[in-house]
């Protein structure tokens, strides 16, 4: 069984893309030809229209993959853009995509529903996306429940082209990810870059602590039971803490005569202690990008020679394969 998944580099990774997909990648890795793991730069073109920040982001992405625990003895680490035959594949895949599946994709009916701008590289981002994951004949997909529908759409479009053309592309499934540890942003909402409620995995833990302090609370007075079960600081509190530390927060919470403040300080501390092993893994990586290139670099290789598989599979099941490398037996 093969895995496969893509994260975008378009911005510094926070504690919402590690609790609700990085840490679960990493779980799921343990053999280089099983676990396939890119950084979708082609997909990050949509929103990231600076050519430096792009290449500083992708770079900052797998160097924070690494520290985070991606394992290149464990699994395959590549950057989108390194396996050109994605993108032939995905135009075999655009001429029998119906335009009605696209236009129901929720990324492009969500924007013009908007009344905002969409381009094409949108409109065609879940074809684009099928490519990733039938290039490499991934059986599972982990993916956030909003990515769901796009999996879909992937089947859709393999199975159209298996019937036309014969069997030619693994059917895979989605996984989706673990969505039981919510991940709150500073206000209370989901974290995200476009809320700009972030706090970043590799921040500096003095920013760290003053975005912790800055965490939206309630108005009730520190006398007052509080309810951890619908609490958004106790939320984050439980993603560091181990289930003693979590279980005598709750009692606390419900005894009352507590502020938040003792809260977010506690939170601070665990978050810096958690990350600091991943931190000083990062900095010993930094110092070494030659290393990371090199990785990035076989990961590609492994990832072109599996896709170019792939893809003289689908040219000899549609037509479209060399006539010249054509031999008549």
């Amino acid at each position: 069984m093969r895995v496969l998944s893509g994260i975008q580099p378009t911005g510094r990774f926070h504690w919402g893309n590690y609790f609700g997909a990085i840490r679960q990648y990493i779980a799921l890795q343990g053999d280089p030809d099983k676990a396939f793991y890119f950084i979708a730069n082609l997909h990050a073109l949509t929103t990231v229209r600076d050519r430096e920040l792009l290449r500083q982001y992708t770079l900052d992405a797998a160097i924070d993959l690494l520290a985070l625990g991606l394992d290149p003895d464990r699994a395959t680490l590549f950057v989108q853009s390194d396996v050109p035959q994605v993108c032939e594949l995905t135009w075999l895949l655009m001429t029998g995509a119906p335009m009605g599946l696209l236009e129901r994709c929720h990324a492009y009916k969500d924007k013009v529903a908007k009344g905002l701008s969409a381009d094409a590289g949108l409109f065609a981002y879940p074809v684009l996306m099928a490519a990733d994951i039938l290039a490499y004949d991934s059986d599972l997909v982990p993916v956030g429940e909003d990515q769901v529908q796009h999996i879909e759409v992937c089947r859709d479009l393999a199975g159209s082209f298996n019937h036309e053309f014969g069997e030619t592309f693994v059917l895979p499934r989605a996984q989706v990810l673990d969505t039981s540890a919510r991940v709150p942003g500073l206000d209370g909402e989901k974290m995200s870059k476009s809320y700009q409620n972030t706090i970043e995995v590799f921040e500096e833990p003095a920013s760290i602590r003053k975005k912790v302090m800055r965490i939206t609370t309630d108005s009730r007075p520190m006398e007052q039971p509080k309810a951890p079960e619908t609490d958004h600081l106790f939320q984050l509190y439980s993603l560091f803490a181990s289930p003693a530390q979590r279980d005598e927060m709750a009692a606390r919470y419900r005894r009352g005569g507590f502020g938040y403040g003792e809260v977010k300080k506690e939170l601070a501390v665990l978050a810096e202690g958690f990350f600091a092993e991943a931190r000083q893994k990062r900095k010993e990586l930094e110092a070494r990008p030659e290393r990371v290139r090199e990785i990035l670099g076989d990961g590609g290789a492994r990832a072109r020679k599996k896709a170019a598989e792939v893809l003289l599979r689908a040219q000899e099941a549609c037509g479209v394969q060399s006539i010249a490398a054509v031999r008549v037996a």
